[in-house]
């Protein structure tokens, strides 16, 4: 074993360890429980040895990164996850890798999304960003919508075309 796929799998079995814990002391299976693993700043290399270990799930935050390393990852079984701010002039290239975006938080962003996904012949899971740290009408500082827009966002997404629902 490469030194590097060593370090990777000794830190993996740590986080596997805490779940684990996690699941058991909320009396839940393991197999309830979803690990996305986020690689930012890491490369496309360590994607590769984290899907020999076994990982499924990876995720970025920037799409100038993700487009790239997904692309190289493309003949991995790996689910993509979107999960940072996502302007809409980035929609159409995440559409091209990401199976799930974890940071919808304006119709705007519905929109496009579900635009490049019925184009793309592509279901996408839609999932809204809340920010507690928002009034009433605002957004959070770092994106999501207030409390009080969930309802008539998760409506939204709901009736749009190529924005899955998550189980």
């Amino acid at each position: 074993m490469t030194d590097r796929k060593g370090e990777l799998a000794a830190n993996l079995a740590k986080v596997e360890r805490r779940i684990a814990d996690a699941c058991a002391a909320a009396g839940r299976e393991r197999d309830e429980v979803t690990l996305i693993v986020v690689t930012k700043t890491y490369p496309a290399s360590d994607v590769r040895i984290l899907s020999e270990l076994g990982v499924r799930h990876v995720a970025e935050n920037r799409d100038q990164d993700a487009a790239p390393k997904a692309a190289a990852c493309a003949d991995l079984p790996l689910t993509w996850h979107f999960v940072g701010q996502l302007q809409t002039n980035k929609v159409r290239s995440v559409v091209g890798y990401a199976d799930f975006v974890q940071s919808v938080d304006r119709s705007k962003l519905v929109t496009a999304l579900s635009k490049e996904a019925v184009r793309a012949g592509r279901e996408l899971g839609c999932l809204i960003q809340v920010a507690l740290d928002a009034g009433e009408s605002a957004r959070g500082e770092r994106g999501g919508v207030a409390p009080g827009g969930i309802e008539e966002l998760a409506g939204l997404v709901a009736a749009a075309p190529g924005c899955g629902s998550v189980d």
